[in-house]
Formats: C-alpha cells, sequence, structure tokens
C-alpha cells in the first residue's frame, strides 16, 4: 500500500528570516511530514512594479505596499537555501521549493532538487512549463483556478518536453485563502485522476484538516497543507495555515486513515475473528430432547454462542432425528 506523501507547506512564512525557517522545518518534522516545502522566486521576475496584492493579502499585510515590495522582502537567496538542504537532510525530511521564474528553475536544478512543484498560477506559463519538462524530473502539478482543457494542456507541454507521464503527480486545489468550503469540490480530484490516469492529491487552503483527511480516504496519494508557527503573525499567507499542533494532529488522522482503508478485501480481521463464536449463534435445544426424537422447530432454536451448527443449516437441521438426549439450551 502507498503511503500518502505529505507535504508541509511552510512557503513564505518565514517573513525572510533563515531562524524561522530553520523552526517551521523542526515543526514539519515534530508532525511527522515526509517533505517541507519552501518557495523560490526572485521578485523581479516574478511581478511587475504595478502589480496589485490579492485581497486576503491586502488583509494580511500592509495595504500601502505594492505586491512587489512585499514578495522581495521573502526571497530566499542561494546560500539561504543551501543552508535550509542542509538542515533538512540532518533533520530527515525532504526539502522541497516551488519555482516561480526560470532563474529559479536553474537554481533549484543545480542544488539538485528530485520533485519539482508548479504552482497553480504557473499551469498556463508555456515557457515554463517546458523548462520544467525538459528537466525529466518528478513533476507535482497544483491545478488551482483551472479547468480540465488547461490540466490537458499543461500535460501535453511537460510530457513532449520530456518529463514521463508516470512521473507526474496532479494535485486538485483551490486558490482562494481560505477556501470557502463550498468552493472545495473534492470530486473534481477524483475526476483529474480518471480523467488523466495519473496519481493525484489535493492542495488544501481550507481552514482545518477535515477535508485532508477525506481526500486521503477518496484516493489522494499527496496532500499539500501551508503551516506556520503562528496564525497572527504578519504576513500573506499565516492566516490560512495550520498552527504546529493542527499540522501535526492531521498528519496523525492521515496516517490513521491509511491504515483505515485496509487492502480491500472483505473478510474478519485478526482482531475480530475471536469474537465470532461469541456474537454470532448456533441451533440449540429449545426444550429437552430425548435420543430419537424428531427436531421440529418447536423444539430447536437460535441462540448464542456460535461455535456450534451454523443458524444457516436450519432447513437440514429440520426434521432430522436426535442421535442423543439434549438438555435445555445445549449446542445440536
Amino acid at each position: 500500500m502507498k503511503k500518502v506523501f505529505i507535504i508541509a507547506e511552510a512557503g513564505v512564512n518565514h517573513n525572510g528570516s533563515l531562524e524561522l525557517a530553520k523552526k517551521l522545518i523542526d515543526v514539519a518534522v515534530l508532525a511527522g511530514a515526509d517533505a517541507v516545502k519552501f518557495q523560490t522566486f526572485k521578485a523581479e521576475n516574478l511581478v511587475s512594479k504595478n502589480a496589485q496584492k490579492a485581497e486576503y493579502q491586502k488583509q494580511t499585510t500592509n495595504s500601502q505596499e505594492s505586491q512587489f515590495d512585499m514578495i522581495k522582502k521573502l526571497e530566499l537567496d542561494v546560500e539561504t537555501h543551501k543552508i535550509l538542504m542542509d538542515y533538512c537532510k540532518e533533520k530527515n525530511i525532504m526539502f522541497l521549493s516551488t519555482p516561480f521564474d526560470h532563474d529559479s528553475i536553474e537554481l533549484l536544478s543545480d542544488l539538485g532538487l528530485q520533485i519539482f512543484k508548479i504552482p497553480s498560477g504557473e499551469i498556463t506559463n508555456l515557457p515554463y512549463l517546458r523548462h520544467i519538462g525538459k528537466l525529466n524530473k518528478k513533476v507535482i502539478l497544483s491545478t488551482g483556478m483551472t479547468d480540465i482543457g488547461e490540466i490537458e494542456d499543461a500535460m501535453d507541454i511537460l510530457i513532449s518536453a520530456g518529463t514521463k507521464k508516470e512521473n507526474i503527480i496532479i494535485l486538485h486545489a483551490n486558490t482562494e485563502y481560505p477556501t470557502p468550503m463550498e468552493d472545495v469540490n473534492l470530486k473534481a480530484m477524483v475526476t483529474i485522476g480518471n480523467t488523466f490516469d495519473v496519481d493525484f492529491g489535493y492542495s488544501d487552503h481550507t481552514l482545518g484538516i477535515e477535508v485532508d483527511i477525506a481526500a486521503v480516504a477518496m484516493g489522494a496519494c499527496c496532500i499539500e497543507k501551508h503551516f506556520t508557527l503562528d496564525k497572527n503573525m504578519e504576513g500573506p499567507d499565516h492566516k490560512a495555515s495550520l498552527e504546529p499542533d493542527e499540522l501535526k494532529a492531521m498528519v496523525k488522522a492521515i496516517r490513521n486513515i491509511e491504515l483505515a482503508l485496509g487492502n480491500g478485501i472483505k473478510k474478519p480481521s485478526k482482531s475480530e475473528s475471536k469474537n465470532i463464536s461469541i456474537a454470532r449463534k448456533s441451533i440449540v435445544a429449545k426444550v429437552d430432547i430425548k435420543k430419537g426424537e424428531i427436531l421440529t422447530e418447536e423444539k430447536i432454536i437460535i441462540k448464542r454462542p456460535g461455535n456450534g451448527i451454523n443458524p444457516m443449516r436450519w432447513d437440514e437441521i429440520v426434521g432430522t432425528i436426535a442421535t442423543k438426549d439434549y438438555k435445555e439450551d445445549e449446542l445440536i
């Protein structure tokens, strides 16, 4: 049974601080996540100077500040990447980062990243997709704001550029932070898997952890979730992120669901087998019966325990001759 790949999305919740970034890695390790993911970008390549912030960003950061100025403060330089990668290696958790421009793709490739996460905003960026496709690495593709046709186009570009289809995981997503429950549309995740015949998962921006658990129960092989040290910190994504205890609870719940899903074969489990004789019933004597008497429906009854003749053989037993004396309640 494949283990669900859980990505703890630190994103830009380090607020530009190496110390905070390391603390986020520690939290992801403690929670039991498989990977911790950051974001790699150069503000000059990502955002025009006059680009507006998203509404949720205006509410969680200085509304007078431009998107460019906000993003610029959250950049991680090459040296910081190396330090964080080494720290992840030391802590035995996978380091991941989402590149948002060509320079960042090259930087992460040069640093030896084996899995490339494509964010929802880049799914219509043909040159970007082609660049990642040429690397022939494993790809996790987020699909917020898309329809099936746009996902198909992105897949075609990645595959024709050189990425093997079996190396692509597609994540259903909604890019509203936080995502209203009525907009989650979790069934679309399964539609994606069925349409493209690929492994699928869910990148979650809802408040809470129940949707992630439901996604795993519906077959998600990968879950990505934002987390923070404190929801009240200043920054664009803290408010819609899990705090450490919530992240830990989510991972634990997902691991429990993995176990609970089982192998799909319906048969008595090891733990319940001992209860068969206690909970089931057998054919027993309803009254005292003498040897040679006919076992009529008036003389036999079905009662616990279940270690005698199975009541499914009732028709077979009715009308037969008693081969011995029976006391009331004795197993036939």
